[in-house]
């Protein structure tokens, strides 16, 4: 009789360890039809220059927001006129994604748009890290050039030479099911880079700090719930990593869920100094798609080599 207790209690116990993997998944229904912050774009299919359309204020707080717009004027900012100033922002956002540069808003470009992405912008302060451009192929013979599609933060911050071993904790607030996938993302970024990794107690100082938050969370950059921004982090030596709380999380492909280790592998390569890459294949490529599974890519390994000179 006891035997059979302890089997059943046993299986009890394993039931119960595997509804605690999944359940974050399970909160964040994936059927849940929660229109996305971004399904606006939807509506301005086929705007271009010289249109005044309902939104387009809208899709002007969107391209800034990643950094392709400045207005001057907030009145032109606020307004629904398809300017100049748009229409280049537009051809930008198009250039950068692989998208023939026509300024008009046809299905490729919303297509794109409307993708869930890093909350990190794609240019800072103007500057478009995103074109390709040559660069010293850092893994190939001297001399040899070759046209990169990685990117780095504005002045190329990276932690110093003598920093290469990088503690990392949780907050409090962080499930415990989403840890193991994280810890995984790092465990392969150090198996590519020079540095390696080491998880800390919630308590202790650490170099990264990594969280669950939504909306307005006292960082600037406010989340905006589900479909939209997934999650982001800072460039070196800051060190925080947020996920969007508000989004479908799931462990593996999961049918209208984010892998939380694609992302985290995604915004590790921020704490490590990388921008965004306009190679679609890369880690480092700003969207992702629901049930996505993506891992480091040529380009990202050849980016971090370049930025710590190895």
């Amino acid at each position: 009789m006891a035997l059979k207790f302890i089997k059943l209690f046993s299986l009890i116990f394993l039931v119960f360890l595997f509804s605690s993997t999944i359940s974050h998944a399970k909160r964040n229904n994936p059927s849940d039809k929660t229109p996305s912050p971004f399904d606006f774009i939807k509506q301005l299919k086929g705007c271009h220059k010289g249109n005044n359309t309902k939104g387009i204020h809208l899709l002007k707080a969107y391209l800034k927001e990643f950094g392709y717009l400045e207005y001057l004027n907030q009145t032109q900012a606020d307004g629904d006129d398809f300017d100049d100033i748009l229409e280049s922002a537009v051809k930008t956002y198009q250039e950068n994604y692989h998208i023939k540069p026509t300024g008009t808003l046809d299905a490729t470009t919303i297509s794109k748009m409307t993708t869930p992405r890093c909350g990190v912008p794609d240019i800072v302060n103007g500057t478009n890290y995103m074109q390709p451009r040559n660069r010293n192929h850092e893994s190939g013979s001297s001399g040899v050039h070759v046209v990169s599609h990685y990117s780095f933060f504005e002045g190329e911050p990276k932690w110093p030479p003598s920093k290469t071993h990088l503690t990392y904790r949780f907050l409090s607030n962080f499930p415990t099911d989403a840890i193991a996938p994280v810890v995984r993302a790092f465990q392969k970024w150090g198996s590519s880079t020079r540095f390696s990794f080491a998880r800390v107690q919630t308590n202790q100082n650490a170099d990264l700090v990594i969280g669950f938050h939504r909306g307005d969370h006292g960082d600037g950059f406010p989340f905006d719930g589900r479909g939209g921004t997934l999650a982001h982090a800072f460039a070196p030596t800051n060190g925080r990593f947020h996920y969007d709380a508000d989004e479908q999380w799931s462990i593996g492909p999961v049918t209208g869920a984010f892998d939380l280790e694609t992302v985290a592998l995604h915004e590790i390569g921020h704490l490590l100094g990388l921008g965004h890459s306009s190679v679609e294949a890369a880690i480092m490529y700003s969207g992702i798609g629901a049930g996505e599974i993506k891992n480091l890519h040529a380009d990202d390994i050849q980016g971090i080599r370049a930025l710590y000179n190895r």
